[in-house]
């Protein structure tokens, strides 16, 4: 009986699988897309990810969050499909990519400052000089005068401030040092901006999960994350003097002033700054983040994929992003990326 049932069986299964073979409905691969690159916006592209290849499962992503420097030396070299950056590649770094390439904005973020002190309540305030005072090594204890005259309300403690940084090439890093650069001659002189520079003092942590664990760690420590991270973290954080000259915490709202002002003014290639931007809600450290992708695919399939992906992003996932803190897209540069996407061809022949 058992043998019956067995021959049964097997001619059963070979049935079903020739029909599935005649019928075409064999299941195939999905096909993987591999990117790698800024951790600023990973919680909200694992998010993205996830999501639309639930709806879309001919499709998955591989993301390697290792920062901005480390997404564009590898799509530099070709070893992934995207990279993803907060750092505007430099007219420098793009002579040396073997084609033209799209910066394509998905998000913009604000970068947050936090710090580990138990007896100063979220809310400290900082001015750009005290900032760069801090991050220069001119301003070493918590209960500065500096620091004191601007947190009357606040007591703060007598103890060392640990400076905490990147240690990585990192956009995030970029979009830091260009408010310090902006806002501060003497940063602009001695450091400057950029995804890696010289820090005159502090430790240096790995990606903004790093930054925001050497932070948490550290009792006296202040350092600087995306707004997402200082939030899942539940991490302190200050508020900070904007142009307007108005204290301003790291909101959503906030967040999205910064942009406002940028937005009608977009350049074409979409690489901009949104620090120390105008107005009055206006916080004065926020960036966009970008994917980058080659105007001309070498593989007709990923690219395909690649631009319903980005196609969906700016519309479909524009929706997910306040629920992560991240500001969504202003419309008029909503419709700006989607005419950016229809250069991207392959063999000459349009993906869009």
């Amino acid at each position: 009986m058992r043998t019956i049932f067995g021959i049964l069986a097997r001619t059963a299964a070979a049935l079903v699988l020739s029909l599935a073979v005649a019928t075409g409905a064999m299941a195939t691969d999905p096909l993987t897309i591999n990117g790698a690159g800024a951790t600023f916006p990973y919680p909200l592209y694992s998010k993205w990810f996830y999501d639309y290849s639930n709806a879309n499962p001919d499709v998955r992503f591989n993301y390697q969050s290792i920062g901005s420097g480390g997404g564009i030396k590898q799509i530099t070299a070709g070893t992934v499909d995207f990279g993803a950056t907060d750092a505007p590649m430099t007219e420098e770094g793009m002579k040396k990519l073997p084609g033209a390439i799209l910066h394509i904005p998905t998000a913009i973020g604000a970068v947050v400052v936090v710090y580990n002190l138990d007896t100063v309540e979220s809310g400290l305030k900082f001015t750009p000089d005290v900032l760069a005072g801090i991050y220069l090594g001119k301003i070493t204890r918590w209960n500065d005068p500096m620091i004191a005259e601007l947190n009357k309300t606040m007591t703060l403690p007598n103890v060392d401030i640990v400076v905490a940084h990147r240690s990585d090439g990192s956009g995030t890093t970029d979009i830091f040092t260009n408010y310090l650069t902006t806002v501060n001659t003497e940063w602009r002189a001695k450091v400057g901006r950029g995804p890696s520079v010289n820090w005159p003092m502090g430790i240096g942590g790995k990606g903004n999960e790093g930054v925001a664990g050497v932070v948490k760690q550290t009792p006296g420590a202040i350092g600087y994350v995306e707004l997402a991270y200082a939030k899942q973290n539940r991490m302190m954080v200050a508020s900070l003097r904007n142009k307007e000259g108005k204290f301003i915490a790291p909101t959503l709202e906030a967040t999205s002033a910064a942009a406002a002002g940028v937005a009608k003014s977009m350049p074409a290639d979409f690489r901009v700054s949104l620090v120390d931007a105008p107005g009055n809600d206006a916080y004065p450290i926020a960036g966009l983040t970008w994917i980058l992708v080659y105007k001309d695919q070498k593989d007709e399939a990923r690219g395909k994929a690649m631009v319903r992906f980005l196609k969906w992003a700016i519309r479909d996932g524009q929706k997910m992003e306040a629920a992560l803190d991240y500001a969504g897209l202003p419309k008029t540069v909503v419709e700006k990326v989607d005419n950016a996407l229809k250069q991207i061809s392959f063999k000459g022949k349009p993906l869009y």
